[in-house]
């Protein structure tokens, strides 16, 4: 079922845009195929097959990833905070490349500005470093950029780039997902790195909150709401391979939200679906303030923000409470919130949302 993001549009997002866009650059990136290359556009992390190559038998395969943390970065550029924006940067990469089953190593920075200010680079790799030890992956370096007339004073981009590796045994298998395997959720830590532009449309401008405003049912400010940094899910994942459960699929969810994510890792001849209520649950206060404050229907939320999940893994029945005993003592709030069924329509199946905004 397609789901309109008529308020995203209006922020000026256009995800549809971006679909399209991806549509027609596969052709080249197809074009530019050598031997190792695995699979296509699409996936969370580019998967390169070391041994394909050329390399030695039983190499392992590369994984890498790259995203940036989009216009998370304006609450910062407003609040003068800049601590903890780079492990979102770290974040939205690794959790990427860690759903192919890899272990994160090593991650490199993108940083440009107009005019550098030597302590809000500091504080921004300040940050990134300790995004990189919560992945226990190395900052093996990057690019500073100082570029007079691109950027509004006292502004910047920030980009990464992670490069992770797995054995082909180690590798997560979609082709090993089955009818009746069992979704786990694990909690996100707030809005984490998407929808930001949507999200200030509605809380900053239409109804027009300072950052040091408090919204119900809420102890920070929402400044220090909205710059609470993305969940890194590496070691709480590794804690579950290591207990002795290994998923069949995985994905995380970012931009799309759990409308697009999770057929990025499901076979065609499957669909998740979702139990509504468990999912409707995960949703966090500050989803429900959006919603109300702006008029954006329950469905369209879903598709532009993660909505309190973060992460899906998919797993065998037989080992569901093994799965969530491990990930709750790893500190996770892992719930199940759905089950794989034979496809029949779409690749998700997430019924009884409502058009309009979240009570």
């Amino acid at each position: 079922m397609a789901v309109k993001s008529d308020h995203y549009t209006a922020a000026g997002v256009n995800i549809d845009a971006g679909d399209e866009m991806v549509r027609q650059i596969g052709p080249l990136a197809a074009s530019t195929r050598i031997p190792g290359a695995v699979g296509g556009l699409g996936g969370f992390g580019a998967v390169f097959d070391l041994a394909q190559a050329g390399y030695a038998p039983g190499s392992p395969r590369l994984v890498s990833g790259t995203d940036g943390v989009g216009t998370k970065l304006k609450i910062a550029f407003a609040t003068d905070r800049h601590d903890t924006i780079g492990i979102d940067c770290v974040a939205m990469c690794v959790n990427d490349i860690l759903v192919t089953g890899a272990r994160p190593l090593f991650f490199l920075d993108y940083f440009a500005t107009g005019r550098l200010r030597p302590e809000v680079g500091a504080a921004v790799v300040a940050g990134i470093a300790e995004g990189c030890r919560q992945a226990g992956c190395w900052l093996a370096g990057g690019e500073t950029a100082e570029m007079p007339g691109m950027y509004p004073d006292g502004e910047y981009d920030l980009a990464g780039f992670s490069v992770g590796a797995v054995t082909p045994e180690e590798s997560i298998d979609p082709a090993t997902v089955a009818e009746g395997d069992v979704v786990i959720a694990l909690a996100s830590s707030g809005l984490h790195s998407n929808g930001y532009s949507l999200a200030r449309r509605v809380l900053l401008e239409q109804a027009a909150l300072s950052l040091e405003a408090t919204l119900p049912d809420d102890t920070m400010t929402l400044g220090e709401r909205l710059l609470v940094p993305t969940r890194i899910y590496v070691a709480s994942v590794r804690a579950l391979v290591a207990g002795g459960v290994k998923p069949h699929a995985m994905a995380h969810i970012t931009g799309g939200g759990l409308w697009e994510n999770p057929q990025r890792t499901l076979p065609e001849a499957f669909a998740m679906a979702f139990d509504t209520a468990a999912v409707q649950a995960m949703a966090q206060p500050i989803h429900a303030s959006i919603s109300r404050l702006g008029g954006v229907p329950e469905r369209e939320m879903y598709r532009v923000f993660n909505m309190g999940i973060g992460f899906l893994i998919t797993v065998a029945p037989s080992e569901v409470e093994a799965a969530l005993a491990l990930l709750r003592a790893a500190g996770e709030r892992a719930e199940v919130v759905g089950r794989i069924v034979a496809r029949t329509g779409g690749a998700v199946e997430l019924d009884g949302l409502s058009d309009g905004p979240l009570a």
